[in-house]
């Protein structure tokens, strides 16, 4: 029987990127771990392992006091041509859930609301029945209720894996206009 050996490769997470865009809306300062995982419902432990992968992955650097830092370029150039591709949209049934996609700001004004059921995150505490789009981790509709600039960033990431061509150019737009520098 041959022997089973480890996988040394790292590889990004979902809450990773949940993690990235939270940083990108403040540039200039850098909320503690413990802040970042009371607003985004990760462990703290959880967002050091994040920052760790996105160090290794060159989405993050250390500055002269050691705080991480995005490295914007690098995370726009993630977030519009290959995130996406890393972390495919994964549809369900119908629920009640947080709206999301064409369903929630800013798309919800750019696009004429088609009579199909909404797409929505899953969630207990969404006031919306539609249909299920997983969010990127499962904190996901609870951390966007608290910060209405992430939730935007999370819905306009959810029109690039999962929106038509329309919401798709959309959604690149801004948030190219959102993560420059």
């Amino acid at each position: 029987m041959a022997k089973s050996i480890a996988n040394p490769q790292i590889s990004l997470k979902p809450q990773d990127l949940v993690v990235l865009l939270r940083l990108s809306l403040g540039k200039d300062v850098m909320p503690t771990y413990a802040q970042l995982a009371d607003e985004l419902g990760i462990t703290a432990s959880e967002i050091h392992a994040s920052l760790g992968r996105a160090q290794l992955a060159q989405l993050v650097y250390k500055n002269s006091q050691n705080k991480p830092c995005l490295v914007l370029e690098a995370f726009k150039q993630f977030v519009l041509h290959g995130a996406r591709y890393a972390f495919p949209a994964m549809r369900g049934e119908m629920t009640r859930g947080v709206a999301t996609l064409y369903a929630a700001p800013p798309l919800k004004n750019m696009i004429v609301q088609p009579n199909d059921p909404p797409p929505v995150w899953p969630s207990a505490t969404g006031d919306v029945r539609g249909m299920a789009l997983q969010p990127l981790y499962p904190s996901v509709p609870n951390a966007a209720q608290r910060n209405p600039a992430l939730y935007e960033l999370l819905v306009l990431f959810d029109a690039l894996r999962a929106g038509s061509a329309r919401e798709r150019a959309l959604a690149q737009d801004l948030l190219n206009e959102r993560l420059s520098a």
